[in-house]
């Protein structure tokens, strides 16, 4: 059996490596290592994937975030509206940019965040909804853009993790998941979906006007050289990063389609256990491409799995242990412990199974045979 690793890139890469070798070396004989054509190659082959007006790449997916909402013109104070699980990187810029973060549960089915939670979190001083396609589902978007359209809010797609789904509306029309709300960010972090060689991230949006601003914020405020229009930063997709971006992007239904392989052949083996629950989801679909599998151990026995499977050399992990409104940087007297029964309930429960595109049927049975063994 080969060894087993939380995302095998290396077999990814053998697969790929004359692509991405060669885009490497035209970078490498060319100079051209920031802005440089294949930047706005991949971007271009990146908006026509998605179906979506402008695509502008960045350095990575916490500043695509930050971005989104500097080019939205969020003032301090203004509250924002996310989910209490997630990484901390959503609410981490929200911070940063003094506005104030609001913090709701997520749904227990989906994991995604609470349509009633955003109802009750809403204020005179929201301005931005910020819903997390978590582990690669889709949030409800209709219900979403239904509420922002209702209190002229903004929605701020957090797409690091969901790249490649689809979600269809409620008229049956099929949209890229990070193309619907205002604006989207998404990371291309080595383990991603569709992942680079380093760091990278990208906004996404149909508005020409705000991509004009994104577009200067992102180097330094820039339109023509030594003219700063806006206030701005430094975080430009390298070239190198955009190479191999677009050596990936071509194989991305691919790998998507092998992630929701992989899932079902865990969700085959781990169902027949009771204290186990599986992410439900329809094969036949596109509204989950599995960037984590994540399961739920509800017989208090989470930890101790985990120890005895890192023990039996199988990568696994917690996505998250801690909740947001626990962590110290984001403590606020305005939560209370009883606001989040489900973020609570998730933290102790959930661990993620090694989870890539290159997994095949003999891993998945040693892990879920491993798994079953312990929890009989």
């Amino acid at each position: 059996m080969k060894k087993l690793q939380m995302v095998d890139l290396k077999s990814q890469y053998e697969k790929i490596k004359d692509e991405v070798n060669a885009s490497i070396q035209d970078v490498l004989e060319n100079n051209t290592y920031i802005n440089g054509p294949l930047v706005h190659q991949f971007q271009a082959n990146l908006e026509k994937y998605l179906g979506v007006k402008h695509v502008i790449p960045c350095a990575n997916g916490t500043d695509a975030l930050q971005i989104a909402m500097m080019g939205l013109d969020l003032k301090p104070g203004d509250e924002v509206i996310t989910a209490d699980f997630t990484f901390a990187a959503t609410v981490e810029v929200i911070a940063l940019l003094q506005l104030t973060p609001v913090l709701v549960d997520v749904d227990l089915d989906n994991m995604n965040i609470s349509l009633d939670g955003i109802r009750k979190a809403i204020t005179p001083k929201t301005k931005a909804i910020v819903p997390v396609h978590l582990f690669g589902r889709a949030a409800n978007m209709d219900a979403i853009m239904e509420i922002a359209n209702e209190h002229n809010l903004y929605v701020i797609e957090d797409n690091a993790q969901a790249i490649g789904a689809n979600y269809t509306d409620k008229n049956g029309k099929k949209s890229k998941v990070g193309t619907i709300g205002q604006v989207a960010a998404t990371s291309f972090f080595p383990s991603k979906n569709l992942g680079c060689y380093g760091d990278g991230g990208a906004i996404f949006t149909n508005d020409d006007n705000l991509a004009h601003i994104i577009r200067g914020i992102v180097n330094h405020g820039m339109y023509e050289r030594y003219h700063h229009d806006v206030v701005g930063v430094n975080s430009r997709l390298d070239s190198i990063q955009a190479g191999v971006l677009k050596a990936k992007l071509p194989n991305l239904d691919a790998y998507n389609l092998a992630r929701k392989t992989a899932a079902k052949k865990y969700n085959e083996a781990l169902s027949v256990n009771n204290n186990i629950v599986v992410p439900s989801f329809d094969f036949n679909g596109d509204d989950h491409v599995f960037h984590q599998y994540v399961i739920r151990i509800t017989n208090g026995k989470r930890d101790a799995l985990l120890a005895h499977l890192q023990e039996k050399g199988i990568p696994c992990a917690i996505y998250y242990p801690i909740p947001l409104h626990s962590q110290k940087a984001y403590a606020d007297v305005r939560y209370k412990e009883e606001d989040f029964p489900v973020t609570n309930q998730l933290c102790k429960e959930v661990i993620a199974l090694p989870m890539h595109t290159e997994l095949d049927d003999e891993q998945i049975k040693f892990i879920t045979d491993t798994v079953l063994e312990f929890l009989k």
